[in-house]
């Protein structure tokens, strides 16, 4: 990334900076704290394709999470060693389960077969929808859970759900 800065007299400061992809953003800091942000498609074009006007604290909170504040992506090789190891499926209550009418805890569902619950869609009902239910939610026939566990876990999971032994 190539990045340069001017001075703008009366103004303040322009720092302006070319991406990888030749696109560039640059950004007015006036002396009143004002901020003008313009993006360009293409480095070259004297006309911005879009303009935002940041306040001081927007300017912060917008570095700040360009810093990774809030959301650290995950480094490749890792993510390939999750994808290999690690699955989420949905799994539909069937009827005759014994999960039916039992609370996550209760039926002991990560002891048993060491997967988790991590997401419940009622009864087929897309706008009744629990993400990461407590223990204490019980379960019904048709409910759809999104499941996460390794390749054994799932299946144990779906035995467990099934009725069968584990």
């Amino acid at each position: 990334m190539k990045i340069k800065s001017v001075e703008l007299p009366g103004i303040g400061h322009k720092i302006s900076f070319i991406t990888a992809e030749k696109s560039k953003i640059v950004l007015i800091v006036h002396h009143s704290g004002k901020r003008d942000m313009y993006f360009f498609d293409d480095a070259d074009n004297d006309e911005a394709d879009f303009m935002i006007n940041l306040n001081a604290d927007e300017t912060r909170e917008l570095g700040a999470q360009l810093l990774g504040a809030m959301y650290q992506p995950i480094d490749t090789d890792k993510m390939e060693l999750f994808k290999n190891q690690i699955l989420i499926e949905w799994i539909e209550v069937p009827s005759g389960s014994p999960l039916i009418d039992r609370a996550i805890g209760e039926a002991r569902i990560r002891t048993k077969t060491g997967a988790s619950i991590i997401g419940i869609v009622k009864q087929g009902d897309q706008n009744n929808v629990i993400a990461v239910p407590d223990i204490d939610i019980k379960l019904h026939e048709g409910d759809t859970l999104m499941v996460l566990g390794k390749k054994e876990q799932i299946k144990s999971f779906e035995r467990l759900c099934n009725g069968e032994v584990t």
